[in-house]
């Protein structure tokens, strides 16, 4: 009897064209290295198999270039992850399921080799191979009974479906970056690193998660903060400080490596790439989308400060939150710290459970079921204690058992939403879960600084306190525009303090600084207060091989003084673009000008410096008009924190060259996106 389905192997020009699309697609992931490129082709090998499902249900005929398309790209990302797989191969199927962790799997969960990839690759494949094959055979197989030859054609056309969905759930997206590398520099750098002399301070640098410029007592919160207000009150206090973004991750690059995240390829929310099966492996795909270049987080040729550090003799430790990426290159201990306890990921996605890390290597130590309550609801409200308790015991072990200084970083996961608080200050406030949360971690920091003073060392640690964005759901900015995202001054703008009870004379206790500075100078300043030097003795050692965005604070620390001038303007940007420059002018210099030498508005005669911000175009904040975007906008910050006015007719040559500067600086980045010192890579 004749078959149900036929295999029609006709070159229609539709069926070529399938085909055509799946090898182009194939050899374009090859050459242009991109894993977005990879996703695209998953994406097609889902469409053409429900191609087929249709051309067999009603059509009859299984068609050969559809099957050419799909083979052809899956092959193609096959051997893309053969060749470029930074992993061991095996994808979501096996390296992010709960409980696995890299020190017990090296072969599955760290690098792996050719072999591993080359395995993992045909097991992640596997189904759909079978699934392609059957169907083949049982279509060109001649059956006595058409009815069960159409049935099986039809079934192994949604199983071939079914496997491909899977393969996207569970296929390796992790790829070598697709970037300018900048090893030999970095290497070269970290070589000359000096040992510090004995004496020298520890750092202890404490970076909140969302929490806003009005959050602190000492900044007008309506909730007490003590801890938190003694850093500034024994210190010195910033009336102007920004954290170089207006999201998590790229903020904490700033501050790590002292360069704006554009730089590494890191201007967005970095994704877990580990997941088990659900919710679907979701998160896994959206650094592909979000990252450029196959970045997965901060590239492990960054020079970050926990390497300068750490080359210095100090020992590091970080402890709380890292959100610069899961594995490989990107873990905390390959990126210049000793120990690493906490959450690779941010509070909110999936999966989250705490690690210890050395070497590369980890070990989940509070899974996921140690997250949720009895109920298997999620329960995040022992994690203030738990990272107290970690940050606490490595303190005192590196005061008592070494003779070497300590540089400790204190990222806290709170108050990032969804907010927890234990329950000894569960309704402490009176105010809800955020104050309660804030006044908890506030104690603990509190216990912390009793641990510094018992063992001796309070005054002989600098301390530093900020926040990595402004808040998001709750939260309080002050008299400050919009939040986070958004690259108004809410959005960036955040509490800061330093306090460093031996600092030589450099300021009194209970400073305030009204000049701007913002997290990329975190490096450059640590560098120069801690006294690092290189090659035997060169003072201020910073990485020579690539522009460093940052600059020094000891001038503004000593007396005040501008540091973020026309040359060395803030940055304020967001996925990629530049949204707004921030500088700060003597208001001689404005008035010295023939179009203003008239004017005798207050915010030049009461002021020596005057602090603008130019926006070329930005989103307006204000969600009734959500469409309507804010278009050559200048303000003045001296005298208009909150933004809410447009100085651009006023001084209309101010806003031209400020937006010229931003041109400017744009194209520079893309010219040279990673930055290099053109001399030093020639």
């Amino acid at each position: 009897m004749k078959n149900g389905i036929s295999f029609e192997k006709e070159k229609k020009v539709f069926h070529l064209i399938i085909g055509i699309i799946g090898i182009v697609l194939a050899l374009a992931l090859n050459v242009l290295r991109l894993n977005l490129v990879a996703v695209i082709n998953v994406a097609f090998m889902c469409i053409v198999s429900a191609l087929i499902f249709i051309g067999i249900v009603f059509c009859k005929k299984l068609y050969k270039w559809f099957l050419v398309g799909y083979c052809a790209s899956g092959i193609g990302i096959f051997i893309y992850y053969l060749i470029w797989g930074a992993d061991a191969g095996f994808g979501a199927f096996i390296s992010g399921k709960a409980g696995w962790s890299s020190a017990d799997n090296p072969l599955f969960a760290g690098e792996g080799n050719f072999l591993t990839r080359l395995g993992g690759g045909i097991l992640l494949l596997l189904p759909c191979i079978v699934a392609v094959i059957l169907l083949v055979l049982v279509v060109k197989k001649t059956f006595n009974k058409t009815g069960l030859h159409r049935f099986l054609s039809s079934f192994l056309s949604v199983f071939l479906a079914g496997t491909t969905v899977f393969y996207v759930l569970t296929m390796n997206l992790r790829s070598e970056p697709n970037v300018t590398r900048l090893w030999e520099g970095h290497d070269d750098y970290l070589d000359g690193v000096d040992k510090v002399k004995s004496g020298s301070p520890n750092v202890l640098f404490i970076l909140m998660d969302d929490m806003g410029y009005g959050d602190t007592s000492l900044n007008g919160a309506i909730y007490d903060t003590p801890n938190m207000d003694r850093i500034g009150e024994e210190g010195i206090n910033f009336d102007n400080f920004y954290s170089s973004y207006s999201v998590c991750s790229p903020a904490r690059f700033a501050l790590m490596t002292g360069r704006y995240p554009f730089r590494g390829y890191a201007d967005n929310v970095i994704y877990p790439t580990v997941d088990t099966l659900l919710p679907l492996a979701q998160t896994r795909i959206f650094n592909s989308i979000e990252m450029g270049n196959n970045c997965d987080g901060m590239l492990g040729d960054e020079i970050t400060v926990a390497e300068v550090f750490q080359n210095a003799g100090y020992n590091t430790g970080a402890f709380g939150k890292w959100h610069l990426g899961d594995y490989g290159e990107y873990l905390p201990t390959n990126q210049g710290f000793d120990y690493f306890y906490g959450s690779h990921h941010v509070n909110d996605m999936t999966p989250f459970y705490h690690v210890a890390e050395e070497n590369g290597e980890y070990e989940i130590v509070k899974g996921i079921n140690d997250l949720k309550d009895e109920n298997g609801k999620k329960d995040q409200s022992e994690m203030t204690k738990w990272i107290h308790e970690e940050i606490t015991d490595w303190i005192t072990e590196q005061v008592t058992e070494s003779d070497e200084p300590f540089f400790a970083y204190y990222a806290t996961p709170w108050p990032h939403a969804p907010i927890f608080v234990g329950d000894e200050f569960n309704g402490e406030t009176g105010m809800g879960t955020y104050a309660d949360c804030v006044t908890e971690f506030d104690y603990y920091l509190g216990e912390l600084f009793t641990t510094l003073e018992t063992l001796g060392v309070m005054d002989d640690t600098i301390i530093v306190f900020t926040s990595d964005n402004g808040p998001a759901l709750e939260g309080s900015v002050g008299e400050l525009r919009g939040g986070k995202y958004l690259a108004y001054e809410g959005g960036q703008k955040v509490p800061c303090m330093i306090r460093w009870g031996n600092n030589n004379g450099l300021w009194k206790e209970g400073t305030t600084r009204k000049q701007s500075a913002t997290l990329v100078d975190m490096l450059p300043t640590l560098v120069e207060l801690c006294g690092i030097t290189g090659n035997g003795g060169e003072k201020n050692y910073l990485p020579f091989d690539r522009d460093i965005d940052g600059v020094s604070l000891v001038p503004l620390l000593k007396n005040d003084t501008v540091i973020h001038t026309e040359e060395h303007p803030i940055l304020h940007m967001k996925r990629e673009s530049l949204k707004a420059i921030q500088y700060t002018v003597p208001t001689s210099e404005i008035l010295a000008r023939d179009e203003y030498k008239d004017y005798k508005y207050p915010v030049l005669t009461d002021n020596e410096y005057i602090t603008f911000k130019y926006f070329q175009r930005i989103q307006n904040d204000n969600s009734a008009f959500f469409d309507k975007f804010r278009k050559n906008w200048l303000h003045i910050l001296s005298d208009d924190a909150g933004e809410n006015l447009n100085r651009s007719s006023v001084y209309p040559t101010v806003a031209e060259e400020m937006n010229a500067k931003m041109d400017e600086i744009m194209k520079g980045f893309k010219s040279d996106r990673r930055g290099l010192n053109e001399e030093y890579y020639k």
